[in-house]
């Protein structure tokens, strides 16, 4: 099929806008050469025009559509001066290939333009729509190839010459006009049944298109090919060294993960050991009669049986854990399940099992294999039977390791065989977009007969539901236009319809309904795309088919990035746009080694504790999830995955947990799992290229404390390739632009974080195996909205913590000022000596001190990533009571004594904390009865304070103000009174408000 379809690249040059001025004029004549694939085209000269506006498609052939993601788009813009001197540089833009959407769904989309060196001056952006177009090659056409295909197979010796008469044609077709180029180029047209649409032109055109550094191109020519279509040969070499350079990159940064050496993804954990055995099918002597047959391993006391078919193979693969082995010999049988036959006569029925024979394999002398090594051939193996001789097994038995194909699929020992509860899986959180309606206003509304509806002048309201998001604008006269915004999260794929109700408020009725269909709706990337707004029908039942109509703009918003976890742990910040996608600056590995001295969980058989524990990580919409370790207290999993890093300042997410899903209560209910613990990293402090391994505790809060359930060990490692990118995403905005161009308020934000959140939970609920919702939530950090006096604690010491180095300089300069240290005094004199003497030297010191102070800090950094602080959560400090108030839920479930209690010490909280804004509020309100002449008398003297004050400074310099305070303020305490000074006495005694507060 890939080899009957061909793709066209199609690059839509818009416009540009704000260009730097290069022609010495103030404007710039600009004009755009687009390279793809070894390809180049080149748009007309917009003359003396910094926002020009081109408008023109160029085409482009691709050669390998599977490769095409891989591949980069570079446009570049030049002031074409028209003098023979070399074009002015005004900026570029990549695209990378993975950014290419099909056609239909493409949109337009300003880049900024790039510098191309650092001294490079430049500015504005550039207007692309970037799609591909797929069709099919003409039967005639494939016919065609094929034929030539089987003749050069059996001409291969006679084609050896070819391509020295090719060349010979083309220096002579060089020499013609280009009336006789078409008749010369007619024997290669002959070679190549289906040549692509951009070879068949001027080929002297694409050369001078090709070289804008030394000649000026000329403003006809709008898509010149390249000029190499006389030799395919080197283009083709070309083509393989572009992309064998281009595999490496990305070997390194994105497909790490699917290299075929799984060995080196295994690098971070340690290898485990498991016998694999692979049952294929059986071979009977008797085939008659047919009955349902079965392959059984036992390995010691391990026991283990296949399916149960007739005439069908099994197929399947078994690992057994290795270190969990008892015996070092491993039997294979096969049995029947036959009908008794003595039973069948007297009416009754029942199986008899038949043992058809048994293998036995030494386990010392099993082979091993490790990837990339072939799987093993399976082999058949006559079985061992005196009552059925003749019948043959096909087994293939070998020691491999986790990182083996077969691991994934395979019966494991350790999860208890194929539960799918109990599995490794791979989660993708679905593709999350806002969706802005506007409503206008309405038009023609039936609301009741005749005169009523103008007499009673209703009001009305819009009411919009997606999905269970049900949001509704201001009340609004009948007449009036709202002009308001509702906002919606849309999950891909998406709900079929927005419905748009129009209610009455003075009796509750609608008035009528439409609906939006919602993939229809057009996306956008920025604010720039003017949106068109529709009008559509109101229905208002089957009764009235016509109630009115309504004025509404609806788009999908591609530009904002959709949080769905809490802002300060969040893993990814990229736009919902396909096209506003950047390439992967790094990769992130994780290794999940194991954990170890978990406490028991639940009860197995009602005698002792087990834990059942697995792990899940999450980071950007990616979640995994290890396999279960089924009753082990230091499960040991060496698991590893990989995520593509697009923004260094971001935090891996993993969480423990015990399953409780694989077992099903008695109604037929799974059940749900409980919380181990959770660790987080930021990956902005890791060191790039380094391996982390470490072991983290577990702490898990539960309504009667703070539970250490045990550690894990995790293998961590953030890989980049280039400093300089890492470098650039330090200095670029956290969020997409539409996020600081039309910012959503901070309530309506989390309102739609937590309506995301419940999205992505009820998609991932909804899987196979599903992810609970209890995990989800616990990974999300749902409740973090949810009041917590142990929170409230938290952060209150957190800001205290922020302001103990204020408060430790502030007693540094008591302490200097009352002369607790007299040599340090004398040196504060000294230095500001020099500092009102040296000015200039004051900022190049304080820079060159910061410098030393984090340089010899540098070697005392933290040598492990901080995981979550019990002490910093204040989880410690906190009463029974408090954790039992964080726990209950909304509305609450807990008594009326309960509820007063907790009331009262809510409102003794809420005092103080009103006293304190009081304050603050006060000291503000004294400063402004000082400009207010709310004080008269005090006014009054501030007055002539000025006065003086300004005829002080015109004859005082400045420096000896400064230098006489500062000795003042350090004055010895001899020479201090023990009473505040006058200018404090002064501003305290200043009226404030709060003499007014009822």
């Amino acid at each position: 099929m890939a080899e009957n379809c061909t793709r066209k690249l199609i690059v839509e040059i818009c416009n540009a806008k704000n260009l730097m001025p290069k022609d010495g004029q103030g404007t710039a004549s600009a004009y755009a050469i687009v390279d793809f694939d070894g390809q180049r085209r080149r748009t007309k000269t917009k003359f003396r025009d910094l926002n020009p506006v081109w408008d023109e498609n160029l085409e482009f052939l691709v050669h390998d559509i599977e490769s095409m993601a891989t591949e980069i788009l570079e446009i570049n813009l030049y002031n074409d001066k028209k003098t023979g001197k070399r074009s002015t540089f005004l900026g570029k833009v990549k695209l990378a290939g993975s950014v290419f959407v099909k056609a239909g769904d493409e949109s337009l989309v300003y880049y900024p333009l790039e510098k191309r060196s650092v001294f490079s001056q430049i500015k504005g952006e550039i207007g692309v729509k970037v799609f591909y177009v797929d069709g099919e090659t003409p039967p005639v056409a494939a016919e065609a190839a094929a034929e030539e295909k089987a003749e050069a197979a059996g001409e291969k010796p006679l084609e050896n010459p070819k391509p020295e008469e090719d060349k010979k044609e083309e220096k002579v077709g060089e020499k013609k006009e280009e009336e006789e180029k078409p008749k010369e180029e007619s024997p290669k047209e002959e070679d190549k049944p289906n040549p692509p649409p951009a070879e068949n032109s001027n080929p002297q055109d694409a050369a001078a298109a090709a070289t804008p550094a030394t000649t000026a191109p000329s403003a006809e020519v709008e898509n010149p090919p390249l000029a190499h279509k006389e030799e395919p040969t080197k283009a083709a070499k070309d083509k393989a060294e572009t992309g064998k350079s281009t595999e490496l990159v990305i070997n390194e940064l994105e497909l790490r993960s699917l290299s075929g050496d799984r060995s080196h993804a295994y690098d971070l954990v340690d290898r485990m050991p498991f016998l694999y055995v692979r049952v294929v099918k059986a071979k009977r002597a008797n085939k008659e009669p047919a009955c349902p047959a079965y392959g059984k391993l036992v390995i010691g006391t391990h026991s283990i049986k296949t399916k149960s078919q007739i005439d069908k193979d099994w197929d399947q693969v078994f690992a057994f854990d290795k270190d969990g082995l008892n015996s070092s010999s491993l039997e294979v049988s096969v049995w029947t399940e036959e009908e008794n036959k003595e039973e069948e006569k007297e009416g009754a029925t029942s199986l008899v099992e038949n043992c058809l024979g048994t293998v036995s394999f030494d386990l010392q002398e099993v082979p091993k294999r490790v990837p990339p090594d072939s799987p093993l051939a399976p082999q058949w193996y006559s079985l061992e039977s005196e009552k059925s001789p003749g019948n043959d097994v096909m087994v293939a038995v070998w020691v491999g390791t986790q990182a083996d194909e077969a691991f994934q699929e395979a019966w494991q020992s350790d999860s208890g065989g194929l539960i799918p509860e109990t599995r490794a899986k791979v989660y993708l959180s679905p593709k999350l977009w806002y969706l802005r309606l506007t409503v206008i206003q309405t038009q023609d509304l039936q609301l009741g007969l005749g005169s009523e509806a103008k007499v009673r002048s209703p009001e009305l309201y819009v009411k919009a539901q997606l999905g269970a998001q049900l949001f509704k604008t201001s009340r609004t006269q009948l007449g009036s236009a709202w002009n308001e915004d509702l906002v919606f999260v849309a999950a891909e794929p998406f709900e079929p319809f927005l419905v748009v109700t129009v209610e009455d408020v003075s009796n509750g009725q609608p008035v009528g309904q439409a609906k939006i269909h919602v993939p229809s709706l057009e996306r956008r990337t920025d604010d720039k795309m003017e949106l068109k707004s529709r009008w559509f029908n109101l229905v208002g039942g089957e009764s009235k088919p016509y109630a009115g109509r309504i004025h509404v703009r609806a788009c999908l918003e591609g530009g904002y990035h959709v949080l769905d976890e809490a802002a300060h742990v969040t893993s990814d910040v990229r736009a919902a746009a396909k096209q506003l996608a950047k390439a992967p600056i790094g990769l992130l590995e994780v290794g999940i080694r194991g954990a170890s001295n978990l406490l028991p969980v639940k009860t197995k058989d009602g005698t002792r504790g087990t834990t059942d524990a697995y792990v899940v990580a999450k980071y950007g919409p990616k979640w995994i999830r290890t396999r279960t370790i089924l009753d082990r207290f230091n499960p040991r999993w060496n698991e590893q995955y990989t995520w593509d890093v697009y923004d260094p300042c971001t935090v891996l997410t993993i969480g423990v947990f015990d399953n409780e899903r694989y077992k099903r209560d008695e109604a037929g209910k799974p059940g749900r799992d409980v919380r181990v613990g959770k660790i987080r990293v930021r990956l902005s402090t890791l060191d790039t290229n380094r391996v982390y391994l470490n072991t983290y505790c577990l702490t898990v809060l539960l309504p009667n404390g703070a539970k250490k359930m045990g550690e894990i060990e995790i293998a961590v490692r953030f890989s980049c390739s280039s400093w300089l990118s890492l470098i650039q995403a330090y200095g670029s905005p956290m969020l997409p632009r539409m996020h600081y161009i039309r910012p959503l308020g901070p309530a309506q934000q989390d309102i739609l974080r937590h309506t995301a959140m419940r999205i992505v939970t009820a998609r991932l609920a909804r899987s196979e195996p599903p992810l609970g919702q209890e995990v989800v939530q616990f990974m999300l950090d749902s409740d973090t909205h949810v009041w917590s006096m142990r929170r409230s604690k938290a952060n209150w010491f957190r800001v205290v913590g922020c302001l103990s180095h204020a408060a430790t300089l502030a007693r540094w300069l008591d302490g200097i000022r009352t002369w607790t240290h007299p040599p340090t005094t004398v040196l504060v004199h000294v230095l500001l000596l020099a500092v009102v003497l040296c000015p200039h030297l004051l900022l190049p010191t304080v820079f060159m001190y910061a410098f030393l102070i984090l340089a010899l800090r540098f070697r005392y950094r933290l040598r492990v990533p901080n995981n979550m602080d019990p002490r910093l959560s204040y989880v410690d400090a906190v009463g029974p009571d408090e954790l039992d108030e964080e726990f209950d839920g909304l509305p609450t479930a807990r008594s009326p004594d309960t509820i007063r209690i907790r009331y009262d010490r809510l409102r003794a909280l809420a005092g103080r904390a009103q006293t304190l804004l009081g304050d603050v509020a006060a000291q503000g309100e004294r400063l402004e009865a000082l400009f207010n002449w709310r004080d008269p008398r005090a006014t009054g003297l501030f007055v002539v304070f000025c006065l003086f004050a300004s005829l002080l400074f015109y004859v005082v310099p400045f420096k000896v103000f400064v230098l006489g305070s500062g000795f003042y303020y350090i004055r010895h305490p001899r020479f201090r009174d023990d009473m505040p000074s006058v200018p404090l006495n002064f501003f305290r005694r200043l009226p404030s408000l709060s003499d007014q507060i009822m």
